[in-house]
This record gives C-alpha cells, sequence and structure tokens, in this order.
C-alpha cells in the first residue's frame, strides 16, 4: 500500500472485553482504517446482509461466535501464552492478551489485506542526514516512518538497491541512527527499508508512531 492509497477500511466485530487489548489499540486500529464493534453494535448499525470483515475474539470465548451459513470469515484469537490449538479451523492467527497494536496490526494486514505491511506508519515531515559511500552527506526529508521504513525526499538522485545510513531526531524519542536501503520508488521520493535497527531505536519510532496516530 503507497502512501497515496486510502487507508483501509474494515469493520471488525469483537468477542473480548476491553482488558483482552492494550490501552490504546482499538483506538489506533480505528485511526488505521480498522473499526471494531461489539456484535449488538454492528448488527444494529450493519444492513441484513452486511458481514464483518473478521472477528476478534478471546479463546475463550470462541463458541459465542456464530455461524451464519456464509463464506468463512476469519477469525483472530486473543490467546494465552500457549497460543491456539488448531482446532477451530476458523482461526487464522492469534496474538498475546492483551493484545497490542502493532501484533494485531501485522496479523490483520496479513489476513485481509491484498498488500500488507507488517508495521503501521504515519505521515511526517522529518529532517535527516543520509550518507552513502558515493555519495558523501546531505539533507533530506522523512515524508512517513514506520518501524520497518520510511518514505524519504531526497535532493540527492539514489539507484535502487543503494545502501546509505540515516540520522533524524524524533521528538521526545531523541536521536536515531540508522542503516537503510532504497527498495522502490514512488516519484519523486523513495521507498526505504531499515535495517539492522537496534532494540531502543525501534522502541522509539513505535512510540512516535503511536503517538502521532493519537494525535489524529
Amino acid at each position: 500500500m503507497s502512501t497515496r492509497d486510502p487507508l483501509p477500511r474494515r469493520a471488525l466485530v469483537s468477542y473480548a472485553a476491553s482488558d483482552a487489548f492494550a490501552p490504546t489499540t482499538l483506538l489506533l486500529l480505528a485511526r488505521l482504517g480498522y473499526t471494531i464493534h461489539e456484535p449488538e453494535g454492528f448488527a444494529k448499525l450493519a444492513d441484513p446482509d452486511d458481514r464483518p470483515d473478521a472477528f476478534l475474539v478471546d479463546e475463550r470465548r470462541l463458541a459465542e461466535v456464530p455461524d451464519d451459513g456464509g463464506p468463512q470469515i476469519p477469525i483472530v484469537a486473543l490467546a494465552g501464552r500457549q497460543g491456539v490449538t488448531g482446532a477451530d479451523v476458523r482461526v487464522v492467527g492469534a496474538v498475546p492478551r492483551p493484545a497490542g497494536l502493532h501484533e494485531l496490526f501485522s496479523v490483520l494486514q496479513q489476513v485481509l489485506e491484498r498488500r500488507p505491511r507488517s508495521a503501521p506508519r504515519v505521515a511526517t515531515h522529518l529532517s535527516a542526514r543520509c550518507c552513502a559511500e558515493d555519495s558523501g552527506a546531505w539533507q533530506g526529508t522523512l515524508l512517513t516512518l514506520s518501524e520497518n521504513g520510511c518514505l524519504l525526499r531526497s535532493p540527492e538522485p539514489l539507484l535502487l538497491g543503494s545502501k546509505l545510513c540515516m540520522h533524524f531526531a524524533l521528538p521526545r524519542g531523541g536521536e536515531i541512527e540508522l542503516d537503510a536501503e532504497v527498495a522502490y520508488q514512488l516519484p519523486p521520493d523513495l521507498g526505504l527499508v531499515f535495517s539492522s535497527v537496534e532494540a531502543a531505536a525501534r522502541r522509539a519510532i513505535a512510540d512516535f508512531v503511536g503517538e502521532a496516530l493519537a494525535s489524529l
């Protein structure tokens, strides 16, 4: 999904208590296009023939999920540390309770989207110092950012597959330094994939993305 694609708009029905989710998971999923409904609420809002895109189900409540006889609606289970057994063929994925944004987003992308992403991203306008072996150093601008990569607007032309190092500052997240590779173009911009990101930097980026989504 490019930055020019619309957000996915998916209706999810939850058979899980609020404490089965991390504190901001449902809010941030909604900002990313995944709206979560209680079963009764969905029934009131939807037309009789409408069906949710997926169910989010506490594994202890699987028996409550109805079968309407139509095409199978996928279930993402919210499970304990042991995961799920595979006895219920409707279960296509599982994340541990309380379900966090990044884990649940990744599973939903794999289950529902034609071109899945592994991590949520947000639009940004961050200055980044870039350097490459053949080009020296220059300033670019990060137009989007996720844990796994970014969209870079660069005055310096770069070939696909080029490797570079990047340095940028996150509000309240400190200085980030990492390596990246040019994976694709969205002219005039470049899609970069990060490599060898240290755990602290990954957490700082994830926190930045979550805060940015919450403020939308």
